[in-house]
Order: structure tokens, then sequence, then C-alpha cells
């Protein structure tokens, strides 16, 4: 099975700059179910997930199509990485107490990727899958700003699939009994280079690079390096996380 690989290009800049999640959401994932032996983290990309799992599950087994997004996964005593794809992940049957998804939902073959699931499950496991948006920063003229980038600029330039994630995943398939989720909200507090090296990671603009032969993000840089002092600043960003689970029967 072929996939639309749109981050490998962006390994690096996706290891370095992409978030990791609030321990809450780990937390949350592990009261779902009483075994805890092994959490299957799919669509894992450089790890971001995988890490926390770790601290509620014995194993984590974290998989991804690319080979070259491993590469830059952070290390874990108790994660395994693997290449495999999402509806194929050569997992034995009845193996996984809970799977979990980070920012990927979206990209897969969702009737497959459940077929897997129940394959790979041992009831009543869980999934849980999630997301974060677009975000905001700070100061309305900040905001402003980074908004005008990710729907004006970089807007056409987004995969179709990105649509889920807009639609706070309303509309997205999700073929499992639907359990209660928390609100919980992602921070960071980023300099303006690490803000513009998590742009950097971003699917869109590697789009926008391969179509015009030009890079958008130094002049974005430019104009938020004027309503943002001085580099080393740090200034917010917040995104509420987007949340659902679900039992696997």
């Amino acid at each position: 099975m072929a996939y639309d690989d749109h981050f490998s290009s962006r390994a690096a800049w996706y290891a370095r700059f992409r978030p990791d999640y609030p321990p809450a959401l780990f937390r949350f994932v592990a009261s779902l179910v009483r075994r805890r032996r092994i959490a299957w983290d799919c669509a894992t990309g450089n790890g971001q997930a995988a890490a926390g799992l770790a601290e509620h599950f014995a194993r984590v087994i974290a998989t991804d199509a690319s080979a070259v997004q491993l590469a830059h996964a952070h290390p874990h005593a108790r994660v395994e990485y693997r290449v495999a794809l999402a509806e194929a992940s050569g997992l034995p049957p009845s193996s996984i107490d809970a799977v979990t998804v980070a920012q990927g939902m979206h990209w897969l073959d969702v009737p497959r990727f459940a077929a897997e699931v129940r394959r790979v499950v041992r009831p009543p496991g869980a999934i849980v899958v999630w997301a974060y948006g677009e975000g905001s920063l700070e100061t309305a003229e900040l905001d402003a700003l980074w908004r005008e980038l990710l729907r004006g600029t970089l807007g056409p330039y987004w995969p179709p699939e990105r649509h889920y994630v807009w639609d706070g995943y309303r509309t997205l398939a999700f073929p499992f009994r639907e359990l209660p989720t928390p609100r919980l909200l992602m921070e960071r507090a980023w300099t303006l280079p690490e803000l513009v090296g998590f742009v950097r990671s971003w699917s869109a603009v590697a789009r926008y690079v391969a179509a015009k032969q030009a890079d958008p993000v130094p002049s974005f840089e430019a104009e938020l390096s004027k309503r943002w002092g001085d580099p080393g600043a740090r200034r917010i960003i917040r995104w509420p996380l987007i949340i659902r689970a679900g039992r696997v029967a």
C-alpha cells in the first residue's frame, strides 16, 4: 500500500520544533484501560507522543510509514520504533491494550485503519486520537499575522485532509463507540526562532516551496519580528486539543 508522504522532507524540523503533549492527556489514555502492558502509537512521526505513553504503559510500539521520520525519533527505553503502515501494522492479533494517533488520524485510510485496530486490540481496549488546529498568539497583532500565514499565504497549499483539523475532527469518521474526553489546552512559550522553526515543519510550507520555487517563511518572519520585540523574548501560543476517544470491542 502506498501513502502520501507530506513530512519526510521536513523531518529534521519536525523533530526539533513540533511540540509535545500535556501529561494530563496520557493520564487520560491510561485511565481508559485496566491492562497497560502494550500501547501502539500509530503514525508516531518523531515520537512526540510515544514517550508520554511510556510513562503509563510497560511497552510502547510506535510505528510510522516514514523511515526518515523515525530516524529522527526520540529514544526511550520502553519505546520500540518500527516502520509500518497504519493499515498494516504487522502487530499480532489481540496484543495491544490502547491505540493512539497524535496529529495524524486525518491522514489515514480510516476504514482500513479501524479494521487493523480491531484486529490488534485486546478487548476491551481503547483508542484515543487527537490534533491541534490553528492555535493563537498572545497579542492581536501577532495573531493576525499568524492567521494570515495559515489561511492566506499557505491556504491553497495545505493538503485536503487538513480540513478535518479545521473542522475540529467533527467530520472525521470515527467508527468506535465514543467515550467522553477532557478539555485540554496545549501551551508553549516560544522565542521567535522557535516559532519560525515550527512553521518550517509544516507540510504546506513544503508544498508552497515546491509549487512556487520560493520560500514564504522569511517574509513572515520579517513582519512578525517588527511586532515581536527581542527575538529571544518568549511569547505564548495556545492550542485547544481536539480529542476523540473510543472503546474497541
